[in-house]
């Protein structure tokens, strides 16, 4: 990702946010950190500890292992099979008919809804006719109406097995 601290001068007035939730697979973990003007992480830092005590220590320890350098190994041989499942998953739902949108930035697609399908209906039908669960669009504001959100964090058999079933619904 690109950074704030890229543009001259940020670091005297901006903050920058990272969370461990996806990269290391802590998600609803709620931790991560910030980064940036010394005064304005102390000011943080103050509010924080006046609104909870606190993030559980072992998460905090797990964190810490986290950013280690030799978990970059680990996330670049991550990224690399999320990528290869993004591949793989869009590849099969356009030979099917579907249009995607994919992007290097997450591990989800984006699906663009068959015709006369609303976000809603189409999640529901492949929830019920499927047995996948997808993201419906409009779970996103307005703007997500028309598309679904599916993820590849499950495994490449689980994958197959979901495009399979997507097939037999034959939607289109």
């Amino acid at each position: 990702p690109i950074s704030i601290f890229n543009i001259p001068s940020a670091k005297e007035i901006a903050i920058e946010f990272h969370s461990l939730s996806k990269t290391f697979n802590m998600t609803g973990w709620r931790i991560g950190f910030a980064i940036g003007n010394e005064d304005i992480i102390r000011g943080l830092g103050s509010i924080k500890s006046n609104v909870d005590s606190g993030i559980f220590n072992a998460i905090q320890i797990a964190g810490i292992r986290a950013l280690q350098p030799d978990m970059e190994k680990y996330v670049e041989e991550t990224r690399k099979i999320i990528e290869n499942r993004k591949k793989n998953l869009t590849k099969a739902l356009e030979e099917i008919g579907f249009k995607v949108y994919s992007s290097n930035a997450t591990f989800y697609i984006w699906v663009k809804n068959p015709e006369g399908f609303s976000s809603k209906e189409i999640s529901t039908l492949l929830l019920n006719k499927a047995g996948i669960v997808v993201t419906p669009g409009n779970g996103f504001g307005e703007f997500g109406e028309g598309y679904f959100r599916i993820s590849v964090t499950a495994n490449d058999e689980r994958i197959k097995e979901a495009i399979e079933r997507i097939k037999n619904t034959k939607i289109l």
